[in-house]
């Protein structure tokens, strides 16, 4: 079934200490246009984002948010600078030399000097941050695309029932065709016969005109492609393939075939037929727009 490029997703997971929400939404565009917003210190995945992306969709304009919350997951790392330490205290000995005082270094009394103590965060895995956020990614595009299904199921019915209206109007066009070119030939008999009045109407002469005039008019050739683009579509529409540029160039296609059969038809009714028929086409293109 068809999807529509219109669509939103939403997972959190917490994944080794880190708490992370990943958002997927998107709408309609030409191509796939894709924006990914990231804390930058998580910037080393957004390659693997964009890839598992481009795998889920083919076309829309999607802009992806991720946000992680990683408080729980630092670590820190304390360490001892021995050198400045043991300078710090070489010092503290010195001034009780001076002071004329024992002297008193203990472990406290340096810990308090700058420098001695540093501490620092412990590196992450950078793979397995990015498997994790991946993992988050697959879930909101799990739900991403089922929002796209859904909105993809309400266009296919929409678009198979115009489909169905264009089907019996281009039959309408197909059974109003010929009975104008009765009529066309009954007018023609009339006026010569106004015209010669008493004289003999050349049967054949007339015969000769209607069948220059139904050539003239002929629309069954269109007729058939119209019936075969809809039937095409139709097809399209259970395809789970993203068939929006080929049902694109398709209603195109309907649109031309229903502007020949317009300008072939010397014909009111025909021409309100083609009317109606090209106000379908035009809900349909319209419809098409939002197809993955």
């Amino acid at each position: 079934m068809i999807k529509s490029m219109t669509g939103y997703g939403r997972a959190r997971q917490v994944l080794n200490k880190r708490d992370i929400t990943i958002e997927v939404r998107s709408v309609n565009n030409r191509y796939l246009d894709t924006t990914v917003k990231m804390p930058r210190m998580y910037s080393f995945a957004e390659d693997a984002v964009r890839k598992q992306v481009q795998e889920a969709i083919s076309r829309g304009k999607v802009d992806v948010f991720v946000t992680v919350d990683a408080t729980a997951a630092d670590t820190a790392k304390v360490s001892v600078n021995r050198e400045l330490a043991a300078g710090y205290a070489q010092a503290l000995r010195e001034l009780a030399e001076v002071a004329g005082t024992e002297p008193r270094v203990t472990a406290e009394t340096l810990a308090r000097f700058p420098d001695v103590l540093t501490v620092t965060k412990e590196d992450e895995d950078l793979e397995t941050v990015s498997a994790d956020l991946i993992q988050v990614l697959k879930e909101a595009l799990d739900a991403y695309n089922a929002m796209r299904a859904v909105e993809g199921r309400k266009l296919a019915d929409d678009i198979g029932s115009r489909l169905t209206t264009i089907e019996n109007l281009t039959g309408d066009v197909e059974k109003r065709s010929p009975e104008t070119v009765t009529e066309y030939r009954q007018k023609l008999t009339a006026r010569m016969e106004e015209v010669l009045q008493s004289t003999t109407i050349d049967e054949q002469r007339i015969l000769t005109e209607a069948a220059i005039y139904a050539d003239k008019i002929a629309v069954d050739e269109e007729t058939v492609r119209l019936r075969s683009h809809v039937s095409q579509l139709r097809t399209m529409l259970t395809s789970d393939e993203p068939m929006g540029r080929k049902m694109d160039f398709l209603i195109q296609e309907v649109n031309r075939e229903s502007n020949t059969v317009g300008s072939k038809c010397n014909d009111i009714a025909i021409a309100q037929v083609v009317v109606s028929l090209k106000a379908e086409v035009e809900k349909i293109r319209e419809q098409v727009q939002n197809v993955e």
